[in-house]
């Protein structure tokens, strides 16, 4: 579990001024991994770090060999252009990195002159997704976005048995995953029939979803056969992300049984840019209790540290433009928000149950959250809950139940508190293009 050391301290400034600005959300104190080139280029992507209004570039960096040790290895593996090799290389290599970047990119580093060079302004750029994502599993952890949706379908069972003793989880699909600014045309297939025992329709999706999540990016991996105990659970955890994985509703209500999603939730799937590092989130862990009248984790599920501080504080939000909204020029609308620390299970124990059979897992797999609504009136993270008692009315006038053509999702999450800069996670915007 990642501790507090001399890169969290809240008074470090950057000779980037733009990463002094207060509320910027990539001070020093973030330090966040992605892959960018200039926009319109046809070179390959190179590996970076944000800071302030700037990507310092870690490819051309490492070419310079300025260290030694864990951070020179760590730096080595940035030359690719995908995460997965840093991120196989674990914890105390990742540390390492992070901790020459925070001195050399303080206020009065000697290495200014060498790193000036080397930062491409983050408005010049473009990104692809982080790391080869080998697999994708989507979990179910927002006991309230469960207990919410089952509501709908069983009033007087909305949870099943098993939520409050297994984290629930599917396998997704990997390559349709995208980076922010993805557009997708709206997904085709088979809806329920109108009649028991009728034909299906098919046709375009008409109950197109978002759903407000964190990814998980997996670090070094396992052998197959060997589990990940939930003490070392973390180590394996290289950071966290923005995802919406967008849903199509109608499509999933007529095949969700017996096996669960398919082609409901595999046509698009939208991350952020960034990884912010669990290291950098150490300032914002919180206990992470259960209700003392619902059913305790099994033993493989507990430790000591994962009670005391294996939550997160994010701040989460969803927003929405129309294409009306965006020729009138309107800001998007802001429709819910809600907080990570509120979910059901850690990141610790989706690790340790996902590895509990043996299963292996590699560099750059990524973990979805599920859905992550809050407890409260408007902390529905998805539209198939804000809108449950009808349409919502937004403030240029259109009313949404679902998703229609050319809608703009963005989502947005954040982690602050007095006193320390705050780190932002960026921005995951995804389009939904006519279908075709």
């Amino acid at each position: 579990m990642s501790q507090l050391n001399e890169t969290h301290d809240p008074s470090l400034l950057s000779w980037v001024e733009s990463a002094n600005r207060p509320g910027n959300g990539f001070p020093i104190q973030n330090l966040p991994f992605g892959v960018f080139r200039e926009k319109g280029a046809s070179a390959a992507f190179r590996i970076g770090v944000a800071i302030g209004d700037q990507v310092l570039d870690l490819t051309a960096l490492a070419a310079q060999n300025p260290w030694n040790g864990l951070a020179a290895e760590a730096l080595a593996a940035c030359t690719a252009d995908r995460l997965n090799r840093l991120m196989a290389l674990g914890q105390a290599h990742w540390s390492a990195l992070r901790l020459e970047l925070s001195r050399a990119l303080r206020a009065g580093s000697p290495l200014q002159t060498t790193l000036e060079p080397l930062l491409v302004g983050r408005d010049a750029v473009e990104h692809d997704v982080p790391a080869h994502i080998g697999d994708y599993t989507d979990f179910y952890i927002s006991v309230h976005h469960a207990t919410s949706i089952g509501k709908q379908f069983r009033p007087d069972n909305p949870l099943l048995p098993n939520y409050k003793w297994v984290p629930i989880g599917y396998h997704g699909r990997a390559s349709t995953i995208g980076v922010s600014g993805q557009a997708f045309p709206r997904p085709v297939g088979q809806t329920r029939p109108a009649t028991e025992g009728g034909t299906p329709q098919f046709g375009p999706c008409q109950r197109l979803d978002y759903e407000l999540e964190l990814g998980v990016f997996i670090g070094k991996g396992n052998p197959q056969g060997q589990r990940i105990n939930i003490e070392d659970a973390e180590s394996h955890i290289f950071g966290l992300c923005i995802l919406n994985d967008w849903s199509a509703r109608d499509l999933q209500a007529w095949e969700y049984q017996p096996l669960g999603p398919f082609l409901s939730k595999n046509f698009a799937s939208t991350i952020s840019p960034w990884v912010v590092t669990l290291e950098a989130l150490a300032p914002f862990r919180e206990a992470f209790q259960r209700p003392e009248n619902d059913p305790q984790p099994l033993p493989y599920l507990s430790s000591p540290a994962n009670k005391a501080a294996g939550a997160f504080n994010v701040q989460m939000e969803v927003l929405l433009s129309t294409q009306a909204s965006r020729a009138n020029g309107e800001e998007p609308a802001r429709l819910s928000s809600s907080n990570f620390r509120d979910a059901y299970w850690s990141i610790a124990q989706l690790v340790t149950h996902h590895t509990v059979n043996g299963c292996m897992l590699q560099a750059g797999d990524l973990f979805g959250t599920g859905t992550l609504s809050g407890p409260g009136e408007g902390e529905q993270a998805s539209l198939l809950e804000l809108t449950s008692n009808g349409p919502i009315t937004l403030p240029w006038g259109e009313q949404r139940r679902f998703l229609e053509d050319h809608d703009e999702v963005i989502l947005r999450a954040q982690c602050s508190k007095p006193g320390y800069p705050t780190i932002s996670l960026g921005e995951c915007a995804g389009t939904v293009l006519p279908a075709v």
